[in-house]
Order: C-alpha cells, then sequence, then structure tokens
C-alpha cells in the first residue's frame, strides 16, 4: 500500500479523534471546570480588589456600606493620615527588620541543617531526622516556651521576634530532598578527591547550586515574619518594638486610635472618622511588600517547590 493509499484512512483516524475530543459530555466538563475555577477566582480576588477599592474611597462612602467594587469618592486621606501615625510608621520598619533578619537567619539555619541530612554518611541520620519530626508533632506548650525565651534574656528585645520560629522542619525537609534530588553523591566524592573540605563543598559547590531553594526558604521566612504578631504580643510589652501586624491588630480588633498628637477637636473628629477606611488602608500597606518581592523570586520559587516537594 502506498502512502497515498494510507493518506485517507489517517485523515479519516485523526477527525475521529478530534470527534472523540469534541464530545458532549468533553465540553459539559469544561464548562463545569471553568466555572469552578472561575468563581474560585472570584471568591480570591474580590477581597483584595473590595479592600483595595475602600481604601481608595471618601470615609462617608465606606461607612454607608457604598463600596462594592470601585472606589466612590477617590480619596487618599486614609494613606496621608496613617504617615501621621508614628506608631504605624515604626511597626512598619520593625517587620522590615525582623522580616529580612529572620529571613536570613532561617534559611541559613535551613540549609545548614537540611545538607547534612541529604547525605547517606551521615551518623544517626536517621534518629536526627526523627526528632525533627517530633517537634512538628509536639512541642513544649507556651508556658515553658516563654520561660525559656525569659531566661534568654530575650523578652522586649527584637530577637524575641527572630529566634523562637528560627527554623521550620517543614522547610527543613524541603531543602533535604532538594539537596538529595539536585546534588548526587558523586560530585561531593569528586570534590572530596580533589581535597575540598566538607564545608567547602557546600560553600563552594552546593550553595550555587541551590538558588531555587534557597529563594523557597527566603520568600517562606520574610512571608511568616511578615505576617507574625503572636510571639509580639507574649514577648513585646515594648511599643517602639511592636511588628506592624500588632499596630494592625490594635486597630482593626481594638479599634484604637491615636489621639496624643492631634490638638485640634474637628481634626480627632475627621480622624475617627476615617477610622474605618484606615483599617482597608493598613491591609493594603500590610500586604505590599510580599506582592513586590514574590514576582522576583517566582522563577526560582516555583522551581524549587516542586523539586523540593515532590521528588524523591
Amino acid at each position: 500500500m502506498t502512502a497515498d493509499q494510507m493518506a485517507p484512512d489517517d485523515r479519516r483516524i485523526g477527525a475521529a479523534a478530534v470527534a472523540v475530543q469534541d464530545t458532549r459530555q468533553d465540553k459539559i466538563v469544561t464548562i463545569c471546570v471553568s466555572a469552578a475555577l472561575a468563581l474560585f477566582a472570584f471568591a480570591v480576588l474580590y477581597p483584595l480588589v473590595y479592600v483595595l477599592s475602600a481604601s481608595l474611597s471618601d470615609p462617608s462612602n465606606v461607612v454607608s456600606g457604598e463600596v462594592w467594587l470601585w472606589p466612590v469618592g477617590f480619596s487618599l486621606d486614609a494613606y496621608k493620615a496613617i504617615f501621621d501615625y508614628r506608631s504605624i510608621l515604626t511597626g512598619f520598619g520593625n517587620s522590615v527588620v525582623y522580616a529580612i533578619g529572620g529571613a536570613l537567619l532561617a534559611t541559613a539555619l535551613t540549609l545548614l541543617a537540611g545538607f547534612p541530612l541529604s547525605r547517606k554518611g551521615l551518623p544517626g541520620k536517621g534518629l536526627i531526622m526523627a526528632l525533627f519530626v517530633f517537634t512538628m508533632m509536639f512541642n513544649g506548650g507556651l508556658i515553658p516556651t516563654y520561660l525559656v525565651v525569659e531566661q534568654l534574656h530575650m523578652l522586649n528585645t527584637r530577637w524575641a521576634m527572630i529566634v523562637p520560629g528560627a527554623l521550620a522542619v517543614w522547610n527543613v525537609i524541603i531543602t533535604r530532598t532538594y539537596f538529595q534530588v539536585s546534588i548526587p553523591e558523586e560530585l561531593h566524592e569528586a570534590a572530596t578527591m580533589d581535597g575540598c573540605s566538607d564545608f567547602g563543598f557546600f560553600w563552594r559547590v552546593v550553595l550555587p547550586l541551590s538558588k531555587p531553594i534557597i529563594a523557597v526558604n527566603l520568600l517562606f521566612y520574610a512571608v511568616g515574619q511578615w505576617n507574625s504578631w503572636f510571639n509580639g504580643l507574649i514577648y513585646l510589652t515594648n511599643e517602639h518594638l511592636f511588628p506592624l501586624q500588632l499596630m494592625l491588630r490594635q486597630i482593626l480588633i481594638q479599634n484604637k486610635i491615636d489621639a496624643s498628637g492631634i490638638q485640634d477637636a474637628a481634626e480627632l473628629l475627621r480622624r475617627k472618622e476615617l477610622q474605618q477606611q484606615l483599617k482597608f488602608s493598613l491591609i493594603v500597606i500590610a500586604a505590599i511588600p510580599p506582592l513586590l518581592i514574590y514576582p522576583f523570586v517566582q522563577k526560582h520559587f516555583v522551581k524549587g517547590a516542586m523539586i523540593g516537594s515532590l521528588k524523591g
């Protein structure tokens, strides 16, 4: 049979395959899946859009419930008022320090813990890993942890916001898996034969090849530190050390307005009218840093998270 004689049969097979793909059931499934995804996207995006619109609307329109999707009576008064509160600016600066310092320290500890656990020759590796996993299911409790922080003289210090959460076991597991998949034992053996020490191999070979997992850890820890407020609530009493999230909590839950720097009664009344709008604008400001950071680490983040959590 020649190629010309086979061509019509091939076309019929291709047409049949297309017909199978375009069945009514497939179309119904596609429509249902698309509708479900659209509904999910709406449920995720609408609160963000509403908060942003409310923060840019006139305070009276926000209080009256006129804001649904777009800003009504465009106004930046809430954002202007925010920067008049020194406590909020202080909290923002503190959160930046905690996020950067905590992410760097935690990432360093995670890499130093994950790499040895990924090597086959580590004595007692199974026991060490079991002890790590044990802490994921059981912990010492709030009061013992508080006593440890107190005895280490970290109360009312920045270390109280950084050290207690400086290592996440789940991140160690992901990092260990990444090293097992991406850094073969043969590479370590070759470096050892060339006279490279274990630390030299880690510093000169492992770290340059581990940018994806480093980005994953930095992002996880930075976002966790940025959103952290419970440690500040427990360990800090000095308001000059409070993170932004604790300032946000005071406004959102306690409805606290700092009137100490306002002498004019009319200005104080105006600030109280802005209170509802301040809640939304503070949420927007608190969400901006993670949203700005993620696009720069997205490439490495996806690769590192996939390799570290799914393979091995």
